[in-house]
């Protein structure tokens, strides 16, 4: 499915190949050769989501363009099956494996990659020909590797980067209290700008 989202349009080089179960909403440029699989939703969230020559993105993964990170795919690019992508920019031949996630304002290089359900967190730098492993995450610039397990070491370098600030605008909630309310009201606006997409 093709949708006009905010006055913008998806383009499509006629050698690439659309899946007719996948969507591709607003600002979309999908380059020569590529194929976009079954239940892939590329979406352009207030910024574009481009794919460079013969990427390929397979079923049900999720790319995402936002106003402050727009979404690029370099050249010849796989994107895995139920992966999540939103803000980020991939170098040419970077694979990204089923279920790994990578987000607002992160950097993969040339020839990286990004193992199974392994997380690349906000504003984070992985090195060309880097790679990270299976379920691992990745944070900061350049990029430290911790297994999922260790969970305060994490957050000793992610709280730096600061995703509530980064990516909602708002600042980290004290003890006891959540930002989720401000969050779903915000995201409740901006989302709401869908109800104007037009069909092509």
């Amino acid at each position: 499915m093709l949708l006009e989202h905010q006055g913008q349009s998806p383009t499509v080089d006629p050698t690439a190949y659309i899946a007719p179960t996948s969507t591709l909403c607003g600002d979309v440029r999908v380059g020569p050769g590529c194929r976009v699989l079954f239940g892939a939703v590329l979406t352009a969230e207030g910024g574009p989501v481009e794919l460079g020559e013969g990427c390929v993105v397979m079923e049900n993964a999720v790319l995402r363009g936002t106003r402050r990170d727009p979404l690029t795919l370099g050249r010849h690019v796989l994107v895995g099956p139920g992966a999540y992508l939103t803000g980020c920019a991939v170098g040419d031949d970077a694979f990204l494996a089923t279920g790994s996630r990578v987000f607002n304002g992160a950097r993969i290089g040339l020839r990286a990659e990004v193992r199974i359900n392994a997380v690349v967190h906000l504003r984070t730098t992985v090195a060309d020909d880097m790679t990270r492993p299976i379920g691992w995450v990745a944070v900061g610039d350049p990029a430290e590797l911790f297994p999922p397990d260790q969970h305060d070491r994490i957050w000793e370098v992610q709280r730096e980067l600061d995703f509530p600030g980064y990516v909602f605008g708002l600042p980290r909630a004290p003890d006891g209290e959540s930002i989720m309310p401000e969050v779903s009201r915000r995201y409740g606006r901006a989302l709401d700008r869908h109800r104007t997409d037009r069909i092509l």
